[in-house]
């Protein structure tokens, strides 16, 4: 039985899928079709329909609720992993809503974040994360948020920071920031969904049981950052709810679905999440 599965380069993907899709644990007669795309990509992919399994950013979840489950393992959630609002200089945070803004893809949770602290900002770029630092050091735009390796990076580039945005989510709302999630097929049956998931935390597992060594498929696809920024990027996004996303995880799923309903109050979308278990 084979299934189409999409993920992102990131090292924190490649970390998580890696013996899931080359076989380094027992999968029966399971086996993964694997497309890699940025995050919007996917998301894209996911308002489509066309994958079984797929990664994708919270921030698009309420639109693909009709067709998907939410698996418990495999995602990026935690305290202290939120995108950060940088620029060339110091901005006034008043000012901002003025200001262009890079975004790195609109139906991601780093949008969501940034419409949360700034609800008023109209004048936003929406570009691939991995993009938006030039961007910014060009003149194209004001201010960028900022995700992914980008975190660790962004201040040799001579970028200073001007707000976390994880930090502000965190201390308004008290609850972990949601920011990408694994869904699966609702075409695909329950019990093969859990037992895909069960998977996903043994891969999780063997990946931690080998590490600091770094697997080829991680190094291949991170072929511009060093080491060091690589198993900074999985320690902040691989964590204990990667493996599982537990009751306080959902809880921080749903948050994400109220938010967008408070955002977005002229979209209808009555289908709640679904979460699969092992």
């Amino acid at each position: 039985m084979t299934f189409n599965l999409g993920f992102s380069p990131c090292p924190n993907d490649t970390f998580i899928f890696d013996a899931l899709v080359h076989q380094k644990i027992d999968t029966a007669d399971y086996r993964f079709n694997v497309e890699m795309h940025d995050v919007q990509i996917l998301n894209q992919l996911a308002l489509q329909n066309k994958l079984h399994i797929s990664k994708i950013s919270y921030g698009v979840l309420p639109l693909v609720t009709p067709h998907y489950h939410v698996l418990q393992s495999g995602g990026a959630l935690g305290m202290g992993v939120g995108p950060l609002l940088v620029a060339k200089k110091q901005i006034p945070l008043t000012q901002i809503p003025n200001c262009t803004i890079a975004i790195p893809g609109q139906n991601t949770t780093a949008h969501i974040l940034f419409s949360l602290a700034f609800p008023n900002a109209q004048l936003k770029e929406f570009m691939v994360f991995h993009e938006i630092e030039n961007a910014i050091l060009s003149g194209q735009v004001d201010a960028g948020v900022i995700i992914h390796e980008n975190r660790f990076t962004y201040a040799q580039k001579g970028l200073l920071q001007l707000m976390d945005l994880g930090a502000h989510w965190e201390q308004q709302l008290q609850v972990p920031i949601p920011l990408g999630g694994i869904i699966i097929s609702k075409q695909i049956p329950v019990q093969i969904a859990a037992t895909i998931n069960t998977y996903l935390q043994q891969s999780i597992e063997y990946a931690w049981s080998q590490y600091p060594s770094l697997p080829p498929f991680v190094t291949n696809h991170a072929q511009e950052m060093s080491e060091d920024v690589m198993r900074q990027h999985i320690q902040l996004y691989v964590n204990h709810y990667s493996v599982q996303l537990g009751a306080e995880g959902q809880a921080a799923v749903n948050t994400i679905l109220q938010v967008y309903r408070q955002q977005y109050p002229q979209t209808n979308f009555s289908e709640p999440v679904s979460f699969i278990t092992s």
